[in-house]
């Protein structure tokens, strides 16, 4: 049993990460008529930033004017990522918000490889976006501006993605600090123009950086234990649970029910997903979700 613990500790790792996230995002939700969902994503933004900034001082370290200019790119699709995710959870449930965001990564993985099986994960995502939309006896509606902002979501987390490999040769922590601050400089003027004064009152800012350490602090620790003992390949197949989980989360917090086409769209999206990775070049895995 002993000998086996440390084989164990970065998948419970990872799993711990999945579910602090979804627990920290249901949480946050559960703000949003406090301070609306900019002005929590302002919180959760400001905060994270804050946090990296104090444990890797990144101002010590020299960087090129060039390389910056990469992680100002990098830091405003980390925020705008996070901005119209959460303005997507405003009128669409959390496991539904991820499984359409999750169509981003996915779609990135499938065009970096192009293999004949990756029509069938194509297909299989399509068929879990198809049940959402109402356009069958079964389907429940779904807010299309909520949808939209998920669909836009999926579209910045690509290009996080992709933005993110362009500065992969600088330090991570460092790099994610500087991405991170550059968000909240984006962020935090949207989330003070909506909620004004009500963001600097004290039991707020206390729930922010509730916020802000459950769904960035720790997840985003947890998971460099993860990468540390876990294949990329396993890696991202277990992270692909995140939306199912999410619903999960959903549910239990926030109380949001979903209809069984609805639960039918994120297996049809979680399977893709995995599908995606497993078929994968082992060097392309790290672009899946």
């Amino acid at each position: 049993m002993s000998a086996s613990r440390p084989h164990l500790l970065p998948y419970a790792a990872l799993f711990g990460a999945i579910v602090t996230l979804c627990v920290g995002t249901s949480f946050a939700k559960s703000l949003f008529p406090l301070v609306g969902a900019q002005g929590v994503t302002a919180y959760r933004v400001f905060f994270a930033a804050l946090i990296l900034l104090i444990v890797w001082r990144p101002w010590r370290h020299p960087i090129s004017r060039a390389d910056l200019g990469k992680v100002a790119l990098y830091g405003a699709s980390v925020g705008l990522m996070n901005l119209v995710f959460y303005l997507a959870l405003r009128t669409i449930p959390l496991g539904l918000a991820i499984a359409i965001e999750f169509c981003g990564p996915l779609a990135l993985a499938v065009a970096s490889s192009r293999k004949l099986i990756h029509f069938v994960w194509i297909g299989l995502a399509v068929l879990g976006l198809v049940l959402l939309l109402p356009i069958h006896s079964g389907a429940t509606h779904l807010d299309p501006v909520g949808v939209a902002y998920a669909c836009a979501a999926a579209v910045l987390w690509a290009l996080y993605i992709i933005l993110g490999k362009r500065i992969g040769h600088l330090h991570a922590g460092r790099s994610v600090a500087l991405g991170m601050t550059t968000a909240a400089l984006i962020v935090t003027p949207v989330g003070l123009f909506t909620a004004g004064a009500a963001l600097f009152q004290p039991h707020l800012i206390a729930l922010g950086l509730v916020v802000a350490v459950l769904s960035s602090a720790i997840p985003y620790s947890l998971e460099m234990i993860a990468l540390r003992g876990i294949p990329k390949r396993s890696f991202g197949v277990m992270l692909s649970a995140e939306p199912a989980v999410g619903a999960l989360a959903g549910l239990v917090i926030l109380h949001e029910r979903l209809a069984p086409t609805q639960w039918m769209a994120i297996a049809a999206i979680v399977a893709a997903s995995v599908g995606t990775i497993l078929t994968t070049p082992p060097e392309a895995v790290a672009d899946a979700p």
